[in-house]
């Protein structure tokens, strides 16, 4: 498995922005009221990853007062960043191009209330997206002749 390159997932939130901007100007006076119910559910998925990748950084770098981790509990840790990023900027690139087509009638109460729901949303997937990609980086093992800080040993 290789790391994820920041462009695919600004690729794929661009082309998923296209595509609901495109499905919202046919359907959005039929659909409800965008929910806020994501933008909990993203934010405590981004502290869970954060918090995993900061313990994980320190099980993996052996500090003092941590455990050793198993590899495969690692390698767990690293699909769960990669599916996290992806899901992050699929659910970042369909709030967004709902943003951008809201944005145009902020006047009326709908689309407002519609844009703040869909700008924090947009705000808590980018926030997943960076825990993942911190928890995939913490995944990675140092190479052995370096130290703590990175430099040679």
């Amino acid at each position: 498995m290789t790391p994820t390159r920041v462009w695919s997932l600004v690729a794929l939130g661009a082309v998923c922005a296209v595509a609901s901007w495109l499905g919202l100007r046919v359907a959005y006076s039929s659909l409800p009221p965008l929910p806020w119910t994501g933008v909990p559910a993203l934010l405590l998925l981004a502290i869970a990853e954060s918090w995993s990748g900061r313990n994980l950084r320190a099980r993996l770098r052996g500090r003092v007062g941590s455990k050793p981790i198993v590899p495969i509990a690692v390698a767990r840790m690293a699909a769960l960043a990669k599916a996290s990023s992806l899901a992050g900027a699929l659910v970042g690139g369909l709030t967004a191009g709902f943003l951008i087509y809201v944005l145009g009638s902020l006047d009326k109460s709908t689309p407002r209330s519609d844009a703040f729901a869909a700008g924090c949303t947009l705000a808590s997937a980018v926030l997943l997206v960076l825990a993942a990609l911190y928890l995939e980086r913490g995944c990675l093992a140092r190479p052995l002749d370096q130290d703590d800080d990175g430099r040679p040993a």
